[in-house]
């Protein structure tokens, strides 16, 4: 069952970050930490963390909710964990690099909560359509 999660919330999580990234966000990263941004992507530390998120989620939101029959446990801890992992970068980042806007953590913070929510709500309830 583990796969199937699996493969079921990266192209919603993959989907849902990348209109953020491209569309929503990409003039407000460029203004507020342009000067730390590469010219081009890492695509290989992009890639595992994508991959590496999507095991946590299915590990430790989407299985369990999925176990108690319960959206609102997908919604919630969702929320948490993207809010727990989110805030391992920007706070980090906060804390120890210099001229690190606090408006980009608060913003990532909030958009890890609302972006891990979304993914597992919506693999949760793909997940119940499914009979998983």
């Amino acid at each position: 069952m583990f796969i199937k999660l699996y493969l079921i919330s990266l192209p919603v999580f993959f989907i849902i970050d990348m209109v953020w990234l491209a569309l929503v966000a990409k003039g407000f990263y460029a203004k507020q930490i342009g000067f730390l941004m590469r010219p081009d992507i890492n695509w290989a530390a992009a890639i595992i963390f994508y991959l590496l998120f999507i095991v946590g989620l299915v590990q430790f939101v989407i299985t369990p909710a999925l176990e108690k029959n319960s959206w609102m446990h997908a919604l919630l801890f969702g929320a948490l964990f993207g809010l727990i992992t989110y805030a391992t970068y920007d706070l980090t980042n906060l804390a120890t690099l210099k001229d690190w806007p606090l408006l980009v953590t608060i913003v990532d913070l909030i958009w890890g909560a609302v972006l891990a929510a979304a993914v597992s709500s919506i693999t949760y309830f793909i997940a119940v359509k499914i009979g998983l």
